[in-house]
């Protein structure tokens, strides 16, 4: 009977790495098809009504976190991650739809621009801190980096965010927004020119196993401006991340201002 050779052995644990992560993105992406019709709808009145109107936040007390979801998405992805920062003490915790009929990254920027205004209005806060999946972490950027959006992000955490472009799901190119997403994008473009001054705190969540980020990297922000860091979580999918207890726990620490243990997150 052979030896494995350390490259062949090395392939095989990669292959069945790959395999684990797949049966577990099918069963995410499974249940989030249960859950997906009742995140169809805004959060509005009930939610809203759950904020102070008076302006009064306690010392420490934590911002808002507005949660953004990924293209062809609803809030409903954030069903678990929204009821853990809730558990662990943040009060203010709403989950944004942009509409399905959006075709410009740039002006879902604006709108939630809006809606950030609106938010510090009725909460007191002069600042929010948002977490964003997939496309939602990359309109999140476009409005602190591009649209002076820093006056009101403290901390914005990606995950799964195409900071520089995916070239994943070719067959989708005719959509404006995936057009955007593309690496030679004219809006990749305008995420690249300097972006001195800007005082958001930036996390990126990526992972080596994600299967809509072609290269994987790009799930990375690394820009000469922004004060960044990137945390590689090791051994789940794209749908993953937002449901993943040990990755919930990592983004509560960005949300806190605390520094993560290790660039890795071990998630397998």
């Amino acid at each position: 009977m052979g030896v494995l050779s350390f490259g062949a052995a090395d392939r095989l644990l990669r292959q069945a790495a790959y395999v684990r992560a797949a049966a577990v993105e099918i069963a995410i992406l499974t249940g989030h098809l249960l859950l997906y019709p009742t995140g169809i709808f805004q959060e509005r009145d009930a939610e809203l009504a759950e904020m102070p109107r008076i302006p009064a936040p306690g010392p420490g007390a934590h911002p808002p976190v507005l949660l953004m979801h990924g293209f062809a998405d609803n809030r409903s992805v954030f069903a678990l991650l929204r009821r853990s920062l809730r558990r662990h003490g943040w009060t203010h915790v709403q989950g944004l739809n942009y509409s399905p009929l959006t075709c410009d990254i740039r002006a879902a920027a604006a709108l939630l621009g809006h809606h950030i205004e609106q938010t510090c209005e009725r909460t007191g806060h002069s600042q929010v801190d948002i977490v964003g999946h997939s496309l939602g972490g990359l309109i999140a950027r476009y409005y602190v980096q591009r649209l002076g959006g820093d006056r009101r992000v403290r901390t914005l955490v990606t995950l799964g965010t195409p900071h520089s472009g995916t070239r994943a799901a070719p067959l989708l190119n005719p959509h404006p927004i995936v057009r955007q997403m593309r690496p030679d994008s004219e809006l990749m473009e305008e995420l690249t020119r300097p972006a001195p001054g800007c005082r958001t705190r930036f996390v990126a969540f990526w992972s080596d196993l994600d299967e809509l980020m072609n290269p994987v990297e790009t799930a990375r922000l690394d820009h000469a401006d922004l004060a960044t860091r990137n945390v590689h979580i090791a051994g789940i999918g794209h749908l993953t991340m937002p449901v993943h207890a040990a990755v919930a726990a990592g983004i509560r620490q960005a949300l806190m201002g605390e520094e993560l243990a290790s660039d890795t997150v071990n998630a397998a």
